[in-house]
């Protein structure tokens, strides 16, 4: 100890956490390469450089945090590899918001070089936003190593793949469907689109049969989309259309002739059966021309107004009337031209989903368009491979099975976006169209002259590739690669992926293809999958509902391990977290209890006392202190092995704060403030070791608290989150010790219980007879009598045979404990006052049965509304019971 004073009073995290986290990075703290254990490699899943810390981020980076440091005290050469994502989209929409808002020239003013070194100005500027709040949150992340998915090693990465795979034959160029954003211009992920519910139509169209025989009605969402239709699909097995298949109808407005084809898309049970074919502008007609040979014709341009320049529409009458016009407005000509030749069937109410860009808030199209694609079904077979053989599994394991369908029905993947801002295609054209792809435009030349005999102008894709390609590289280009270099060699293949579900598919599944493809191993061993953060009453979070909770807000109030052990704490394996203020605070009193255990620590001059040998000790107190410190550091470690936050932040909780703060504390008060010096010695110093053995077990959920701790309770050496994980042998759990001191936890419990379900008041001091008790109960009580006195409030303590009348009973063991409250409470009041609870809370559990028992309320009711009532009815069932309990004993 260096100095007698060393704890301040109050706990305060905001005069520590960043003191503390500058001396950890400064330090070195965080690097590998400070010892020569097995390596222990995670990747961050990279957030948006545009990125702000939000709720998901916290848990995200939580649960990673707590496996690095955990291992990293285990002896494992621990690298957890920083870096942020470079963002197309949003990056770019970023920056155009701010030219905007400066009066400035657009993007295209500007010119492409022009405005991306303009995107590189903000990158240097507010780039760092987030990672410097992931420091706030405790992150051991060896920054020193941070990536940039734009940097120039891993835009060397891209290169590279793009080429490779070019050769290969698994990137090409092809006419397929996109998601197209007309408000952003650009192809965008499934991600990036957001499904709203909205309020519309269903129009039910007859198309008149080409020989004059009658019609077929077909129904849609979209009427503009049926100037594009080019067939008209029945069920194969539909009884009604076996005539008609293979004949034609006239398509209205257009007068297109197109067929009726047989396919088991169309649903018999659905409307009329029949469904019109757009193969265009809807995925799964898309498919259905494949199959049906039926043509693909584009009726939009790349602003969703309509474009008839196709040669499909040279026979169209009135045909100029349509070109140019806005979408919505096309389809509302459709319906009133339709009206006129009255060929409408009916119009019905209609709500149904809609896909609307998340960033843009256009409603999306389909829309077939010249891309960049990768050939996802080859890639796709040795990673689906891997999680079916064990190679990488998921956790929990229900998530491969959503791996599994995905990967099993792959479709190729657009890779490239209509932006400035990524890793532009290295591919270049010829003056005909031929493509030539190189990693530098001086070989591309190269190429192009070889191929044309001469000197040939060729241009550069404008397009830039899509944000996922390059982060489906992050294990292995972090690392180096495509260089040699000793990181790559010691970290990959990584250990664990810790990420959420919603991007099982976008993100872990290409990581798994491009780590075997460019690696010939797996990327991680194991994935885990953690739940999502919703506010406590179980509704998802978001802007709209005001809902949001702000993680730094919470760090701001309460500190960042209060945050931090709400989030591992709640973190059960496939549950969501509701989260409460209320539990941040709890926790925050939790690092309050710590601290001042630590300081009735220092004040009973533990901190001085000798090094204490667990496996020496001779009181009961001390060898169930090591016993207890057995089972906490046993059971946190196998939790955290296996991925149980919860499960591990529970086990340190239990020991710290009841075991050690709440009993061995208020047990040991006796022997350290007593006069027998060799009692005295041996609590002072087991006090000092368990306290130690704590801060080391709590060190990977609450890291500052802890550490500031170890460093002002003794001179050490080094840092605590350098120090070794606690490695007790299962050999110091003495049972009988065990036995005697749970045997006298239960008996204050027991009789603390009793007063307050009596309403004793807390002045009263009781009697206690023991009935029935045998020798060793008796010579327990005679041993602990002093004890049970001064934390019951029992004056007396007697043996008998049998139970006193107007005693309150509880069973200790083989015996039972009997406390005489005839003098002390009004024993009928005291009945009639919990009749009269009981009937209220029967009452109550009545009440919000019937809500939950009502298929209406299930039906209208938010979910969060149905979560509240299922979580106060567990609560009332809950008091109930003790209830019921506390009447029982007045008999």
């Amino acid at each position: 100890m260096t100095d007698s004073s060393q704890l301040d009073k109050n706990y305060s995290p905001n005069d520590i956490e960043a003191r503390l986290y500058a001396e950890w990075e400064d330090g070195g703290c965080f690097k590998p390469g400070r010892n020569d254990g097995e390596p222990y490699t995670i990747m961050i899943p990279p957030p948006n450089v545009t990125g702000v810390l939000h709720m998901g981020h916290a848990l995200n980076n939580t649960l990673q945090d707590i496996l690095c440091r955990f291992e990293r005290m285990r002896g494992r050469d621990v690298l957890w590899q920083p870096g942020t994502d470079h963002a197309g989209i949003a990056t770019q929409m970023v920056v155009e918001r701010q030219l905007a808002a400066e009066g400035n020239t657009s993007r295209r003013d500007m010119g492409r070089e022009a405005f991306i070194e303009r995107v590189w100005e903000w990158k240097e500027q507010s780039g760092s936003t987030i990672s410097q709040q992931l420091r706030r949150l405790g992150a051991s992340c060896d920054w020193s190593r941070e990536r940039f998915t734009m940097d120039e090693g891993l835009s060397k990465a891209v290169l590279k793949v793009f080429v490779t795979m070019h050769e290969q034959g698994l990137i090409y160029k092809d006419k397929r469907l996109v998601n197209w954003d007309p408000g952003l211009l650009t192809a965008v992920s499934d991600l990036e689109v957001v499904q709203k519910e909205v309020n519309s139509h269903m129009w039910h169209f007859n198309y008149p049969l080409e020989d004059g025989s009658g019609h077929i009605t077909v129904a849609t969402t979209r009427p503009e989309t049926m100037l594009g239709d080019t067939g008209v699909a029945v069920h194969p097995d539909d009884e009604r259309y076996q005539d008609l298949i293979g004949k034609y109808v006239v398509l209205p407005i257009v007068g297109r002739r197109i067929p009726i084809v047989a396919d088991t898309y169309a649903d018999p049970e659905q409307g009329s059966g029949a469904v019109k074919i757009t193969p265009a502008h809807d995925f799964n007609d898309f498919e259905v021309g494949k199959r049906a040979g039926l043509a693909a014709i584009n009726i939009l341009d790349q602003r969703a107004h309509i474009d008839l320049s196709d040669e499909a529409f040279d026979e169209m009458i009135g045909r100029d009337e349509w070109q140019g016009l806005e979408r919505f407005e096309a389809r509302a000509k459709v319906v009133e031209t339709l009206e006129s030749l009255g060929v409408i069937d009916k119009i019905e109410e209609n709500t149904h989903m809609v896909p609307f860009g998340d960033r843009s808030d256009k409603v999306i199209e389909p829309w077939l368009t010249d891309q960049w694609y990768v050939d996802a079904a080859t890639l796709a077979k040795p990673a689906l491979e891997a999680v079916k053989s064990g190679e990488t599994k998921f956790v929990p394991a229900n998530w491969s099975k959503t791996y599994y369908e995905w990967m099993e029905n792959i479709q190729p993947w657009c890779i490239s976006r209509q932006l400035w801002w990524g890793h532009q295609i290295p591919a270049w054209y010829g003056p005909d169209g031929e493509i030539f792809v190189a990693e530098s435009e001086d070989k591309a030349q190269a190429k192009a002259d070889a191929h044309f005999g001469k000197p040939t102008e060729i241009t550069r894709d404008e397009d830039v590739l899509d944000t996922w390609f390059s982060s489906a590289l992050w294990p292995f280009s972090t690392l180096g690669w495509p260089d040699k270099t000793p990181e790559l060699a010691r970290h990959y293949k990584t250990n664990v992926l810790v990420t959420a579900f919603d991007i099982i598919f976008f993100w872990v599944a290409r990581m798994m293809m491009g780590g075997l493809h460019f690696m010939d191993e797996v990327p991680f061993h194991t994935v885990y999958i953690h739940a999502l953060v919703r506010d406590e009453s179980g509704a998802k979070m978001s802007k709209s509902k005001g809902n949001v909770i702000d993680p730094l807000n919470l760090v701001d109030q309460y500190g960042a391990d209060a945050l931090r052990f709400t989030l591992s704490s709640m973190a059960a394996m496939g549950r969501d977290i509701r989260l409460s203020e209320s539990r941040v605070e709890g926790y925050r009193n939790f690092g309050t209890k710590l601290w001042n255990a630590a300081r009735f620590c220092e004040m009973n001059g533990c901190f001085e006392a000798d090094a204490f040998d667990p496996a020496s000790a001779t009181q009961p107190l001390t060898k169930w202190l090591v016993s207890q410190s057995v089972r906490a550091q046993n059971a946190v470690t196998e939790a955290l092995e296996a991925y149980r936050f919860n499960d591990a932040a529970n086990a340190a909780y239990q020991f710290i704060w009841n075991n050690f703060c709440d009993w061995y504390v208020e047990l040991a008060k006796p022997v350290l403030q007593g006069d027998d010096r060799v009692a005295q010695a041996e609590a002072q110093a087991a006090t000092k070791w368990a306290l130690d053995h704590a801060l080391r077990l709590l060190h990977p959920f609450m890291p500052f608290v802890t550490e500031e701790l170890w460093g002002k309770t003794a001179t050490r050496a080094d840092k605590l989150m350098l120090d070794s994980w606690p490695t007790l042998a299962d050999g110091l759990i003495d049972e009988a010790a065990d036995d005697e001191i749970n045997w006298l936890i239960e008996a204050i419990t027991g009789i603390r219980s009793v007063r307050a379900e009596m309403n004793v008041p807390a002045g009263a001091k009781l009697a206690l007879v023991a009935v029935s008790a045998n020798a060793q109960t008796r010579q327990r009580f005679e041993q602990t009598k002093s004890v049970l006195q001064r934390l019951t409030r029992v004056e007396d303590i007697q043996f008998a045979d049998a139970v006193p009348e107007g005693a309150v009973q509880l069973v200790l063991g083989e015996a039972t404990l009997a406390l005489p409250l005839a003098d002390v409470i009004d024993v009928d009041a005291e009945k009639a006052r919990l009749q009269k609870a009981i009937g209220k809370v029967n009452g109550e559990i009545k009440k919000i049965s019937g809500k939950l028992g009502n298929q209406g309320f299930l039906d209208k009711a938010p979910e969060a509304v149905i979560n509240e009532n299922k979580q106060r009815l567990a609560e009332e069932e809950a008091h109930l019971e003790k209830l019921g309990e506390a009447l029982a004993r007045l008999g």
